[in-house]
């Protein structure tokens, strides 16, 4: 006997019906029993920021941040909180050296470490090495020399390159260092082992190896 037209299934449908129920099957359940305007429970909600008072010396005076983000890169506290744009966010994951600061004597990509863990140190940025009025014999032959074009990463080179000399003076070997037991020269190859974290996409890298050995033979 044959089926009334409207209760026919046809092997289409039967794969639509089948394609349907799996879908809704794999969507989870609590979906359907949370209301558009359901509370957010304590588990899901966002978590505040925790913060802490900061207070370290910045180019010879004591600065203090209030309820910093502990997250806060010492990079972004320097530019955003204390306003000192002079050290730049080049690439922002420690690549490029732009952000090169000195710290307790130490230069360090500031953008690779956090300003809640530096509290009572002493931070050097390029403002507290000269001014434009009474620049820094480094600043001075970076000018003579023209070590720089475009001048993104001049800051963090002349910070690099002041800590250089002092590093090559304290007898602090590189990978390039033959004699680990005696006085240190700042050869060139010495010099370009120690500055090839900071990157001069202008490709000024000649200029600024002459500023560095200008300053060097006036130290000597």
């Amino acid at each position: 006997m044959d089926h009334p037209k409207s209760f026919r299934v046809t092997r289409r449908d039967a794969m639509i019906g089948g394609v349907a129920t799996t879908a809704a099957a794999a969507i989870p359940t609590d979906v359907f029993a949370q209301t558009p305007n359901a509370p957010v429970s304590a588990a899901t909600a966002p978590t505040r920021a925790v913060t802490t008072d900061i207070g370290f010396t910045v180019n010879g005076t004591v600065r203090e941040i209030a309820a910093a983000d502990n997250r806060m890169t010492l990079l972004d506290a320097l530019r955003e909180s204390l306003q000192l744009t002079g050290s730049k966010k080049g690439c922002d994951h420690g690549q490029c050296g732009a952000c090169t600061v000195m710290v307790n004597g130490r230069r360090i990509n500031a953008c690779l470490t956090l300003a809640v863990m530096h509290e009572g140190d002493e931070i050097t940025t390029i403002e507290g090495l000269g001014t434009p009025d009474k620049m820094s014999p480094m600043q001075t032959a970076f000018v003579e020399h023209d070590g720089y074009q475009c001048g993104y990463c001049t800051p963090g080179q002349i910070c690099s390159a002041t800590a250089v000399l002092e590093e090559i003076e304290a007898a602090v070997p590189s990978h390039v260092t033959g004699d680990l037991t005696g006085a240190i020269r700042p050869t060139a190859e010495e010099i370009k082992e120690r500055m090839s974290g900071n990157i001069c996409r202008c490709g000024a890298y000649a200029n600024i190896l002459a500023a560095i050995q200008d300053v060097s033979e006036n130290n000597a």
